[in-house]
């Protein structure tokens, strides 16, 4: 390791490109520490976001399958979803858990915390596991949601990560950390 000391870049100004409820992108123009100004630096910015590894009483993993448009497959993945404005993180996790399976209980804990690309993203995923939830209630899907509930065993999972069928990487990430860790 070098001794050199990074810094952090001033922003000058900003401007904004889009603000859509889903897509907000902006322009910054910045000081690099060594005095070069870059005019043209881009962001997006979104809320933070939730995850959810929730495993159940018997020992199944809660996943869900839904389309995503992005590249137009349909995918397994965590239970996940956004961090409304003033909702504690948790709190968030819970809900989307809820509403998206209908499952709920257990014990909480945040596992991680990551950044799906904090070079030009700002926000965060606080990745939550849950042991011991159960089915409390039916789905309670947003309108622009079709989501199907896939219990899955330990193997499956650890076949879907192995085999590249999870493609989701703030997903992946917590996976891979909890089975790493698990006792």
């Amino acid at each position: 390791m070098t001794g050199k000391k990074i810094q952090k870049w001033r922003t000058l100004s900003s401007e904004y490109l889009i603000r859509r409820p889903w897509l907000t992108a902006r322009r910054d123009c910045v000081r690099l520490p060594d005095g070069r100004i870059n005019d043209e630096y881009y962001l997006l910015e979104y809320p933070d976001w939730v995850n959810v590894i929730a495993v159940t009483t018997e020992g199944l993993f809660v996943m869900i399958e839904q389309y995503r448009h992005g590249i137009d497959e349909v995918i397994t993945e965590l239970c996940a979803g956004v961090v409304e404005a003033g909702e504690e993180t948790e709190a968030a996790a819970r809900r989307e858990l809820l509403e998206e399976t209908g499952y709920s209980g257990g014990r909480w804990r945040l596992l991680n915390v990551i950044c799906q690309n904090p070079s030009t993203c700002n926000n965060f995923t606080y990745c939550y596991l849950a042991e011991g939830v159960t089915l409390t209630s039916p789905q309670m899907l947003d309108a622009t949601e079709d989501i199907a509930v896939r219990l899955m065993t330990e193997r499956e999972i650890r076949n879907m990560l192995l085999n590249d069928g999870m493609k989701q990487a703030l997903m992946a990430t917590p996976l891979w950390h909890y089975l790493s860790t698990k006792e």
